[in-house]
């Protein structure tokens, strides 16, 4: 009887593409030794996506790669990659990319008898050996069977393509672009290709944003959301729409806030570090000063932060914070506090987080200050701006960073955000407008603060030369009083304090006044007491002296005239 088999079973291998974040999304880039199609319309980044599979199979991994064109020339896609910053002509000088230009003229072409790729066969073949390459893209298919109208030809020929680089054992990528009822022209080529990449470039309310999805991946499990990506100026960059699991690890370390008695309403210590904090409130309730505290408190720390602003240029921001005692200046200069300061309107949501995700990678922030989240309504959708803070949230907790987001909410029911993002965030301060005898007044209240203990008090704070102060909570018949208010009840409860003294004082003294008199009595009486008493010692000693001498002298009578007399015994003893 044989055994069973107890292995799991065999991983697929793969080729690392090294392009920022599709590795991710597909578990670890193309499948090695196949075809992968990637499919798009115009512009979406089809050759740059071949390009910069070579380029960086041949930098970071060391597989060298064979670029044939249809379209661009060899100098025309060495120019246009090297603009990315790629060393294009290097890599081609030491034989690790080679690129080939193939002129079809549709005029040039005609069909004699059984058509066939034997001649790109060839030239591929040699191109291959020539530099040991592992990787080849094909850019376009389109353009190669452009002057073949027989469809019956185009795939029988496309299918002999496919077996042929399967043949070769070289990890190939072949672009095409999109049809209208198909992902390609030709209709065949996803079901040929063991892998097909589709891309698109959509334009929804005049912001353009380019997206990519896992069309298939055969023998391997795969993301088959759809993938924002960006073209920067150092190649492609995919954006995970977000973590897929909540495993990230949590710190027990505790974040002060830069304002002392803030973090006495968080059991002293502040918040948890890598945890995400919402100030929400309505115009001018102080979230920037806020920020701008919890920002200085983490530099002096020495703690990198970085500052994304999208309302007031960094340069405002450092002036406003000089007024109210926070001086950013010297944090920007050494190089600790960073300020990246744009309009939500100048890009997409998407540009946005990719910026955002590129600064925090190179940057390495301990806290970041996200100012307002509000104004990015503004560059799309609710859904899409959620969405957008989703994926940053999940990417900021991943690496373990602090950050403090500010929401400009309108009304005064603020216990809520546009945006929709309030139950992801570890912690909510809630800003208020405090309006009573005819003023308008700054309240501050902890609304969350998960796994801290936390007061459930709303305080009234000032801003002051010296930044925010939380005042002493005053409460009175109409409930908490605030601004004038509290400062006559401030002033009356001095006037009481100081009438209280007073009767203390003067009670204190009648205190006094009284012991003092009762002891001047007590010592009177002492002394009469003991002036009358030598008086009674003295004429008791006179009348016990005079009973003596009369018993001496009835004696002494007794005696001379030989009396019989007896003295009583208790004359004697008083003798």
């Amino acid at each position: 009887m044989s055994k069973p088999n107890i292995r799991g079973p065999a991983l697929l291998p793969k080729t690392p593409t090294g392009i920022e974040g599709f590795d991710e999304i597909t578990l670890g880039g193309l499948p090695q030794g196949r075809p992968t199609l990637v499919a798009g319309n115009a512009g979406c980044g089809k050759t740059l996506f071949g390009m910069e599979f070579l380029a960086r199979g041949a930098m970071q991994f060391g597989e060298p790669g064979v670029m044939m064109s249809f379209e661009e020339s060899s100098e025309e896609l060495i120019r246009n990659f090297s603009s990315l910053g790629f060393k294009v002509q290097d890599l081609i000088d030491r034989k690790k990319l080679y690129i080939e230009f193939v002129a079809i003229e549709r005029s040039e072409i005609e069909e004699t008898g059984e058509y066939d790729l034997e001649g790109l066969f060839v030239r591929l073949d040699y191109a291959i050996k020539k530099i040991k390459a592992k990787r080849v893209v094909l850019d376009t298919i389109e353009a190669l069977f452009s002057g073949i109208p027989n469809e019956a030809v185009v795939r029988a020929e496309l299918r002999r393509l496919f077996r042929w680089l399967k043949s070769r054992n070289v990890t190939a990528v072949i672009t095409g672009e999109k049809g209208i009822q198909t992902i390609t022209r030709h209709g065949l080529e996803e079901y040929v290709a063991d892998c097909v990449i589709l891309l698109d470039n959509t334009v929804i309310e005049q912001v353009a944003t380019r997206r990519l999805r896992v069309v298939k991946y055969r023998g391997s499990a795969h993301g088959s959301d759809e993938f924002p990506f960006l073209i920067q100026e150092t190649g492609i960059s995919v954006l995970p729409i977000t973590s897929l699991n909540l495993e990230h690890t949590v710190s027990r370390e505790r974040v002060p806030t830069g304002i002392e008695r803030l973090d006495t309403m968080l059991d002293g210590k502040g918040f948890y570090r890598g945890s995400s904090v919402l100030v929400s409130g309505t115009a001018g309730t102080g979230k920037t000063t806020l920020a701008a505290h919890f920002a200085a408190a983490a530099c002096r720390r020495n703690e990198n932060v970085l500052y994304f602003a999208f309302e007031e240029s960094g340069n405002q921001i450092a002036r406003n914070m000089l007024s109210v005692g926070i001086d950013l200046e010297p944090f920007i200069k050494n190089g600790k506090l960073k300020v990246h300061a744009s309009r939500p309107t100048a890009y997409g949501l998407e540009t946005h987080l990719a910026t955002m995700h590129k600064l925090i990678t190179s940057f390495k922030p301990r806290v970041i200050i996200v100012d307002p989240i509000s104004n990015l309504i503004t560059s799309g959708a609710l859904a899409e701006v959620k969405s957008m803070l989703v994926r940053l949230i999940d990417f900021i907790k991943v690496n373990h960073i602090t950050a403090l987001f500010t929401d400009l909410v309108a009304g005064e029911f603020s216990e809520g955000t546009d945006v929709g993002v309030s139950s992801l965030m570890d912690a909510w301060i809630l800003l208020k407008t405090l309006e009573n005898n005819g003023e308008r007044n700054r309240g501050i209240y902890m609304l969350k603060a998960r796994g801290i203990k936390h007061s459930n008090q709303i305080r009234e704070f000032i801003i002051t030369s010296k930044g925010i102060k939380i005042v002493d909570v005053y409460t009175g018949p109409a409930g908490v009083l605030t601004g004038t208010a509290r400062v006559a009840q401030e002033a009356k409860d001095e006037v009481s304090q100081i009438l209280r003294n007073q009767e203390t004082e003067r009670k204190h003294r009648e205190l006094t006044r009284k012991k003092q008199m009762l002891e001047a009595e007590i010592a009177l009486l002492q002394s009469t007491y003991e002036s009358e008493e030598d008086e009674l010692k003295k004429a008791i000693d006179q009348e016990v002296a005079g009973e003596a001498a009369l018993v001496r002298q009835q004696r002494k009578m007794g005696a001379i005239r030989s009396s019989d007399v007896t003295i009583p015994d208790e004359r004697i003893r008083r003798q």
